[in-house]
């Protein structure tokens, strides 16, 4: 297994946890949602792979190597990047500024142009606006950069928070292929979170369900015609 998650406490509040005992897998190559309804806990468990937050007990092993003591930065060498909710760019920065902090733990220039050329090629329209601040970008635009600035680093392990949130209904598509294409041509696996529960579940290998902190459901594509997941847990 590439990520295994083991027994995974996590809480804001000592004694207090919001993620209570959750464990799932995912292997390499393999696109993994979770879904769930709002206040869950998905997000934190993402922020908590990530390094950005302490887990309070439990395991986090990637590619065989437990990474729950390491810092953000380190988790990043080893393969980890994670575009967050809210896209987080820096407003006032160009589009080849921001694509070019993604590349932070690799200081070769020769690597950075290699990929600036890469996310330019995925994603023209960030290409064409290479020298124009981020902050001036359409929601659509501003969520490819930052998935182009978390690619920066060249991730084994590509983790995406809310993609579609704030962007128009026409351009979800596009960036559900684009995720697809990641995986497929790039060989990236992926773990999804997102509000948009048909299709997290239409692209995924493997599903799991999170209520109140814990996995109370895995599955594949199945779950999106499980009445009493949908009713109880989806809110579809």
């Amino acid at each position: 297994m590439f990520l295994q998650i083991k027994d995974l406490d996590i809480g804001y509040v000592k004694g207090n946890n919001v993620v209570n005992k959750v464990n799932f897998s995912i292997d390499k190559g393999q696109i993994v949602s979770i879904v769930g309804s709002n206040g869950a806990g998905k997000s934190t468990i993402l922020k908590c792979i990530a390094g950005t937050l302490k887990q309070a007990g439990g395991e986090i092993w990637l590619n065989n190597e437990d990474i729950g003591e390491l810092k953000p930065q380190e988790r990043v060498k080893r393969g980890l990047a994670l575009v967050p909710e809210g896209k987080r760019l820096f407003s006032r920065l160009t589009v080849k500024q921001n694509l070019i902090l993604g590349a932070y733990t690799n200081k070769s220039k020769e690597f950075r142009e290699e990929m600036l050329e890469t996310i330019y090629n995925m994603f023209p329209v960030i290409g064409k606006r290479s020298n124009q601040i981020s902050g001036t970008l359409s929601g659509g635009e501003q969520q490819m950069l930052a998935l182009g600035r978390a690619l920066m680093s060249s991730p084994k392990l590509l983790m995406l928070d809310e993609p579609s949130l704030g962007i128009m209904p026409s351009l979800v598509k596009e960036l559900f292929d684009a995720v697809v294409e990641l995986n497929k041509k790039m060989k990236i696996s992926i773990l999804l979170v997102e509000q948009n529960v048909h299709k997290s579940i239409e692209i995924a290998d493997k599903v799991y369900v999170l209520q109140t902190g814990k996995i109370v459901q895995e599955g594949g594509k199945e779950l999106a015609n499980d009445d009493s997941v949908r009713k109880a847990f989806l809110g579809i």
